[in-house]
């Protein structure tokens, strides 16, 4: 069985309303009647995407992805996690400049959900009708990364007024969004702020593209005296503060979604290239080599989509009093978008040459997908994140009612109310043993726990002076990276056992698993930072999996092997 994304056979997946189905489905259509020769012609000529701007303005399509309920011309209007998800792996299926304009148009529109002011909120609403993409307007040149240092300022008039000033940097749709949300502060408190701007004012300079990649516009833009009322501000102080850091939260979702989209798609290209190859007196794909990558990247592949619609669900079930989905998305945005490079490379090496011609999609999407991890965060700043929450998740499990799958049309009320982002490091998990347990019996599933036990004993007799050691990001790379694997691989059973995917199929998923883990673990091994008894609990950690031969043939012809020619790109 494959969940693998095929838009041939999209038409039969289950949405609770028409109109979701209806979206997809054209979308599906408009890249499939573009084709794929024009796709790469505006590819390698760097056409920004204007005709798909005025598709998915005309058909209302980011409207309905983006609205929660209350807004828009809808009356049954929702927001949907996993519609976002659906849709964010269809466009980076196609290509990352689509996927990309539709990512930083709901990253510039959630600071207006998010904020204060609700004839903002109708009011950018309404501007969709027109103009459905949006920027969002954070980092600055000379500060990067470093958002507490925003130079871009709201000077006051002392008639309720104000003047804004600055400029920034690296801001997708910035040459043409209808709204564009702005980080800054007050010139008078230093207070934070979130204003809105629009891309045609004569005050707003759409200063150069700063990047020479692909179809991306991404901007550097300034302002100049640009006037603010009360109507454009979206929010002010530690409320703007936790408004940037939970719209980054909603959509750096939308990295592994797209990332998955598009592997799936190189996959498809891949296998049928090979398939039908035959050197040396053989088919290509009966070399025992090539038998091996190709199940190696879909395996991957299935726990890239595995992982996703798990965590989708517990993106739909936020509240309050479970914030689980602090950890699965970074995991999502980061871990799962790296799984798609070990993929690419997988595959590149039985294409070889062909990977590198013009007319294959695979040429683009090898250098497209590279820049996927370093959006939102690097990895380091995700892995970051990730390791706070390893002593709440080891070893202070709490107790929550068991989810299902949520593909309903359910309104994800908390996205748009998730508060303070404080107290991050006491977000409490359920037993991962709970779902490891389930496939227990499984060879390589045992020997995962077992280096699951192992990695525990390492945190143990590392104790209060891991904190310490962690202070060093290239430890810290090393340490959540095993940590990773631990969640990673517990949505991916969740998930499996929902999807129906057989114990065969997941008992050869782990024996790569059980490969990862053991290649950091060598990697930690290494660290100079190591005292002699953590050595020692690391060296146990350094597993390889159970073989099962008959196994890997059964899954190789009966799974991966019957995707050959399944998919094609009209042309």
């Amino acid at each position: 069985m494959s969940l693998l994304f095929n838009p041939k056979k999209y038409k039969d997946r289950n949405y609770p309303d028409e109109r979701s189905k209806e979206i997809m489905l054209k979308t599906i259509q408009w890249f499939e009647d573009k084709g794929a020769a024009k796709l790469k012609e505006d590819y390698h000529s760097k056409e920004f995407c204007e005709d798909f701007q005025q598709f998915v303005t005309e058909e209302g399509i980011f409207e309905t992805l983006f609205l929660p309920k209350g807004y828009g011309s809808d009356p049954d209007q929702y927001y949907s996690t996993y519609r976002m998800y659906e849709f964010s792996e269809l466009t980076g299926f196609y290509g990352a400049a689509y996927w990309y304009v539709y990512h930083v148009s709901t990253l510039g529109l959630d600071p207006v959900l998010l904020g204060d002011n609700e004839e903002a909120k109708h009011k950018a609403a309404r501007k969709l009708k027109d103009n459905a993409f949006c920027a969002f307007g954070l980092s600055e040149q000379e500060h990067g990364a470093d958002i507490y240092s925003s130079e871009m300022k709201l000077y006051p008039q002392g008639d309720g007024t104000y003047l804004a000033n600055g400029r920034k940097y690296y801001i997708g749709n910035g040459n043409v969004a209808s709204t564009v949300t702005v980080f800054g502060k007050f010139a008078d408190t230093d207070d934070y702020v979130f204003f809105v701007v629009d891309a045609n004012h004569p005050n707003y300079e759409c200063v150069k593209n700063i990047v020479n990649y692909n179809q991306q516009y991404v901007a550097e833009f300034a302002l100049h005296d640009y006037p603010i009322t009360e109507a454009d501000i979206l929010s002010r102080g530690s409320k703007a503060w936790d408004d940037m850091l939970n719209t980054i939260n909603i959509c750096k979702f939308n990295i592994g979604s797209g990332a998955t989209g598009i592997v799936t798609h190189s996959f498809y290209e891949a296998i049928n290239h090979a398939y039908h190859r035959e050197l040396y007196g053989g088919k290509v794909t009966d070399f025992p080599h090539v038998k091996r990558l190709y199940s190696d990247a879909w395996l991957r592949i299935m726990g890239m989509k595995l992982f996703g619609l798990r965590a989708t669900d517990y993106m739909r079930i936020a509240n309050e009093n479970d914030k689980r989905y602090l950890l699965y998305n970074p995991i999502m945005k980061m871990k799962v978008a790296i799984q798609g490079e070990i993929v690419h490379e997988l595959l590149w090496d039985i294409i070889a040459a062909k990977g590198f011609e013009k007319d294959m999609y695979f040429e683009q999407a090898v250098t497209e997908l590279r820049g996927y991890p370093k959006l939102e965060g690097t990895r380091h700043v995700n892995m970051a994140l990730i390791a706070k929450l390893i002593p709440s998740y080891m070893f202070m499990p709490g107790e929550f009612e068991e989810i299902g799958r949520i593909t309903d049309n359910r309104n994800d009320d908390f996205m748009f109310n998730q508060g303070r982002t404080r107290g991050y490091a006491k977000t409490k998990f359920h037993d991962y043993n709970i779902a490891y347990k389930t496939l227990a019996h499984l060879p390589n599933v045992q020997v995962f726990m077992e280096q699951i036990e192992a990695y525990k004993d390492y945190l143990v007799v590392s104790g209060q002076g891991l904190s310490e050691q962690m202070k060093d990001f290239d430890y810290l790379l090393a340490v959540g990276e095993l940590f990773t694997m631990v969640a990673y691989g517990q949505l991916i059973i969740e998930s499996a056992r929902m999807e129906g995917v057989s114990d065969e199929i997941m008992n050869q998923m782990f024996d790569v698993f059980v490969r990862d883990f053991s290649s950091f673990a060598v990697d930690l091994y290494g660290k100079p930072l190591n005292t002699d008894a953590q050595i020692e609990k690391i060296i146990k950690m350094i597993k390889r999996p159970v073989p099962n031969d008959a196994e890997f043939e059964k899954i190789l012809n009966e799974e991966v092997y019957s995707l050959v020619d399944v998919y094609q790109q009209n042309p």
